[in-house]
């Protein structure tokens, strides 16, 4: 877009407290900090150290500490903090599988100095002992395949226990690449990283294992050793980026013009939606062309709107050439209605947001899409989209989001819990915001208005997916906060949409 856009912030390089790493870079990382050190037990010692005292920072009272140990250096990290709590006058246990013996020097050298400390070590039975805490350190980035039937009754135990668990790295089970639990998982109310953060465990599946995700990074600056991250962590404190103050002398004309197309019979509070939010996250002015039979409504609860009815593609036509940006998709329908406005919207050259029925007419008849497009699918639209299952979607979200951008060569948001944003060129943005209660009929009509006054305003395509799925989703946990989560509505983001959109130089 051609606007000089007020609201736009320099694109800074990704910090390293946003900075997400997979599993390949952090053992590189691994390997040449124990050559730097010239000595490899150095960082075990270190992760079992800062385990201990994580430990002791969260459960001030507890006495008793059972630690669950595997048989590489996720065991041997373990069997280190077991040894600090021996000497520290603790209760401690570590419990591993019969086949679980320590393998490799670190690891055995790890057991023999919690051993010599004093401790003891039993193999599970089907049962756990009591304790106060429970240390899960089986598995780590090492697992690569599902638990086995041993591995996977340990888990349901360390999961049966009352006790809160505290996880290592990962919690057994997940795979820290793709955020997946294939099989057996451990379900920690802690998940203490190690070295750096890890894309996988930020959507997905992992969200329901993590719990509390904290790093502690050994001492070690992970740029220093020439890897890359593969994801951007945002945060609501990034809202700041891209959301700078208005100049004095603004006008509606310089904040863009999104049109909402959308609205088929019985689905008129779709376009609504998604023109509020379009209007709360700071467009000029908004468009919404839908049936006939929803203008008084829509007039009636959003008179800042100005609605069309529209019951051809050339009814469309001045709304179509008036728009900076069209947002189109929100209780279309997939009927001939929703079809001739979704050739009518291609076809007009402007920046463009398909959601919802767009997406589904679209994975109907493939086709060439402007380099500018923004797809904000579900997990079940991104299926659809690339002749696939949901259920595969949600087993790799990351590999996901970048097949969709590489097979339509636009932006792609990726919605669902961690939502994740990617376009060509370009790294994969994490959503570290958005809660359970936003999973309710109407919150993607919201989100594609946001994204698309965003993009009116003059962010291009990436950042406004970026900043609209963080705006949106920061929104949903302002008003979580207020009311609960059960029961919110996407009418209940709107006033938090406004505020969020104006985020104060302290917020974080």
């Amino acid at each position: 877009m051609s606007r000089s856009a007020e609201t736009l912030g320099a694109r800074a390089a990704t910090p390293s407290e946003a900075a997400l790493y997979d599993a390949a870079a952090l053992r590189a990382v691994e390997q040449a900090a124990a050559d730097r050190l010239g000595d490899a037990y150095e960082l075990m010692r270190r992760a079992g150290e800062a385990a201990w005292r994580e430990w002791l920072d969260r459960w001030t009272q507890a006495y008793s500490l059972l630690v669950v140990c595997g048989p590489g250096n996720n065991g041997g990290d373990g069997y280190v903090m077991a040894a600090h709590a021996q000497r520290n006058g603790r209760r401690v246990a570590v419990v591993r599988l019969s086949e679980h013996a320590p393998r490799g020097e670190l690891a055995q050298r790890a057991a023999a100095e919690y051993l010599d400390a004093g401790g003891a070590v039993v193999e599970f039975d089907g049962a756990l002992p009591a304790a106060d805490a429970v240390v899960d350190a089986l598995f780590g980035i090492g697992l690569s395949r599902p638990p086995d039937a041993a591995a996977g009754a340990l888990i349901d135990a360390i999961n049966a226990h009352p006790a809160p668990v505290f996880a290592l790295d990962v919690p057994s089970g997940v795979d820290a690449d793709r955020g997946a639990a294939d099989g057996a998982a451990v379900v920690a109310d802690c998940t203490l990283e190690f070295i750096a953060r890890k894309h996988g465990l930020r959507t997905g599946a992992a969200l329901d294992f993590c719990g509390e995700l904290v790093l502690a990074d050994l001492g070690l600056s992970v740029p220093d050793y020439g890897v890359y991250p593969v994801a951007e962590w945002l945060r609501a404190g990034d809202l700041r980026r891209w959301l700078r103050p208005r100049r004095r002398d603004s006008h509606k004309g310089r904040n863009g013009r999104v049109l909402c197309i959308g609205g088929d019979h019985g689905h008129g509070g779709a376009p609504l939606l998604c023109a509020q939010a379009a209007l709360r996250s700071g467009a000029g002015l908004v468009d919404a062309a839908t049936r006939a039979d929803h203008i008084a409504p829509l007039l009636a609860r959003l008179p800042e709107a100005m609605p069309r009815a529209v019951e051809s593609s050339e009814d469309a036509r001045a709304a179509l050439d008036a728009a900076d940006v069209i947002a189109i998709g929100p209780g279309l329908g997939q009927h001939e209605w929703g079809a001739h406005l979704f050739a009518a919207a291609l076809a007009s050259g402007k920046p463009l947001l398909l959601d919802a029925d767009a997406l589904n007419l679209l994975a109907a008849q493939p086709r060439a899409l402007p380099a500018d497009c923004i797809l904000t699918p579900h997990p079940g639209e991104a299926a659809r989209l690339l002749g696939s299952d949901a259920s595969r979607i949600q087993s790799d979200r990351y590999a996901a989001v970048r097949a969709l951008s590489e097979r339509y060569r636009c932006a792609v948001v990726l919605k669902g819990a961690g939502t994740l944003v990617h376009a060509l060129g370009q790294g994969v943005r994490t959503i570290g915001a958005g809660n359970p209660g936003m999973a309710v009929g109407g919150m993607g009509d919201a989100l594609s208005g946001a994204i698309a006054a965003l993009r009116a305003q003059g962010l291009d395509a990436f950042d406004a997916a970026s900043c609209g799925a963080l705006l949106h989703s920061v929104a949903g946990d302002r008003a979580a906060q207020e009311g609960g989560e059960r029961g919110l509505l996407p009418s209940d983001l709107m006033p938090w949409l406004r505020r969020c959109a104006n985020p104060r130089a302290d917020e974080r």
